[in-house]
């Protein structure tokens, strides 16, 4: 792969685009229509896009479910082709939701699989702990998911003072 990767944000117009990726990425499971991915980018929370060219190779979503002073995200979703994987465009989305999170000095939690090896220490290089486990969570398959979370940015435990 030579081609530059740019992050941006996500459209209504990749929805279809985006609903094909998930379909690869998460064949067992219940992957996102192009209705939901429409739905999300117009909900007013955090879409991006990574692009090649024209062409869209990852996504990645971060609602924030709580305002100041206490805020809470979720990151809803992040899928990257897998044509493109290992180029490092899961941790550029990532690390852009992320910021986002940053400046609100949000907690952020996510759910992933628990067979989910290379997402899961994608997520804790990045902060991310596993705080519990949600049985069956994904559906139809069944499959477990850890919940993890990322502390606000600055925060101190009572520990640390």
């Amino acid at each position: 792969m030579t081609a530059t990767v740019a992050l941006g944000p996500l459209y209504r117009a990749d929805a279809p685009r985006c609903a094909e990726l998930e379909r690869l990425l998460f064949p067992g499971d219940d992957p996102w229509s192009a209705q939901a991915f429409r739905d999300a980018v117009t909900s007013g929370q955090l879409y991006l896009a990574a692009r090649a060219g024209d062409e869209l190779v990852g996504y990645a979503g971060l609602a924030v479910v709580a305002g100041l002073p206490m805020a809470e995200a979720e990151v809803h979703t992040i899928g990257v082709d897998p044509a493109w994987q290992g180029h490092g465009i899961g941790r550029a989305l990532l690390d852009g939701l992320l910021a986002v999170a940053d400046e609100l000095r949000a907690t952020v939690f996510l759910e992933v699989r628990t067979d989910n090896e290379p997402a899961r220490t994608l997520y804790e290089s990045t902060g991310f702990t596993v705080v519990g486990v949600r049985k069956r969570y994904y559906r139809p398959s069944m499959a477990d998911a850890y919940t993890m979370r990322r502390e606000r940015a600055g925060r101190q435990d009572v520990a640390d003072r």
